[in-house]
């Protein structure tokens, strides 16, 4: 076992500054019980071991600044930790490639760098970054819809042996074109699309496997999500929502013995309200029928902190690739994904999931 794991991320937005952040209020506050995360412990890894060494961006604010500052950057909201009380970091923020990982809601709050560098240029340029830090996982948050941006880092983790945690709906580890090149190479892959700690999926899916189990026919469903960061705002443009739909969708429908009809099942984001920042409000319903064809529904709001929810499960995402790299297990790594994503290669149960996911720790 390394005794330290050294990650490059990939998109500095809200999700990475309320992960580094969180790390961070546990480490100024170690009477702190850690609350929000699932294992305290994952083959000796702890939340301490993990060394954020770079960062890949495309807005022109964070490009060229201190990890511990690029968090805090326009359009970022997440303040846990004062930034003034953020550790100094040696580890920095490198041009990413823009592709398609702006869209047009976004224009106005994301000014990308305007680079003068080729594409072929910046390849090489983040292979060397990467093989420079000893960077061993590269995790992507990009914003939902960077299909061919998420594609690039995929190919630059095969082309440089680095794992990848792939944190949004742009199918790589789900794929099975990019599993199998994962696979062939021998490295480790976890993804896609993660889930929330208590999220809305998560909460759907729970429910909705409750209700087939126990007997009774659900015949429609819904989940609606709102919020008020970049990431709800980006999701105003329809046309970067179609894998993003899929992956929960399909995470819902995967719990149910009998599959509902597209037109009687409705899961994903519906629109973005300024004034919610991160925070994430969700509305489910199910209706269904029970014993002599009695009618029955039943509705939940959640609300939470977007990311917060997102981090106490990335950070386990990160620890498993690790132990799957210090073992030298590649490919998708089927417990881990089905455990933490919502669109794995294979779907199960949550329970079966995290049984799975602790046996392969366990090395079993």
């Amino acid at each position: 076992m390394g005794n330290r794991i050294r990650v490059g991320l990939v998109g500095i937005g809200n999700c990475f500054a309320g992960l580094i952040q969180g790390i961070e209020y546990y480490r100024q506050n170690p009477s702190q019980e850690v609350t929000g995360i699932i294992h305290d412990k994952l083959a000796g890894y702890g939340i301490h071991d993990i060394d954020f060494v770079c960062g890949f961006d495309v807005g022109d604010n964070k490009v060229g600044t201190p990890l511990n500052e690029a968090i805090y950057a326009y359009p970022n909201m997440v303040d846990w930790i004062p930034k003034e009380k953020m550790p100094k970091t040696n580890a920095k923020v490198y041009e990413s490639p823009l592709l398609d990982g702006v869209g047009i809601w976004v224009e106005n709050r994301i000014k990308p760098l305007e680079s003068k560098k080729t594409h072929e240029q910046i390849t090489e340029e983040v292979k060397k970054i990467i093989k420079e830090n000893n960077v061993e996982i590269i995790v992507s948050y990009l914003p939902v819809g960077s299909d061919k941006v998420t594609e690039f880092w995929a190919q630059i983790c095969l082309d440089t042996n680095t794992a990848f945690v792939n944190c949004i709906p742009s199918f790589i580890a789900s794929d099975e074109k990019w599993a199998k090149k994962f696979k062939e190479k021998n490295i480790p892959v976890i993804g896609d699309d993660i889930k929330g700690q208590v999220g809305a999926t998560i909460v759907h899916r729970t429910l909705a496997k409750l209700c087939s189990d126990r007997g009774t026919k659900i015949e429609k469903t819904y989940q609606i999500n709102v919020g008020g960061n970049t990431d709800f705002l980006n999701m105003k443009e329809q046309d970067r929502l179609a894998s993003k739909r899929i992956s929960k969708t399909e995470s819902v429908q995967s719990q149910l013995k009998e599959r509902l009809a597209d037109d009687q099942i409705y899961v994903g984001p519906s629109d973005f309200i300024p004034f919610l920042g991160n925070t994430k409000l969700m509305f489910m319903r199910i209706e269904g029928r029970q014993w002599a064809n009695i009618p029955y529904n039943m509705e939940v709001r959640l609300e939470v902190d977007d990311k917060a929810n997102s981090a106490g499960i990335v950070i386990d995402a990160i620890r498993l690739a690790k132990i799957a790299l210090d073992r030298g297990v590649g490919g998708p790594i089927i417990p881990a994904s089905a455990y933490l994503m919502k669109h794995p290669l294979e779907q199960m149960s949550d329970v079966q999931a995290k049984k799975d996911c602790e046996k392969f720790v366990e090395g079993k």
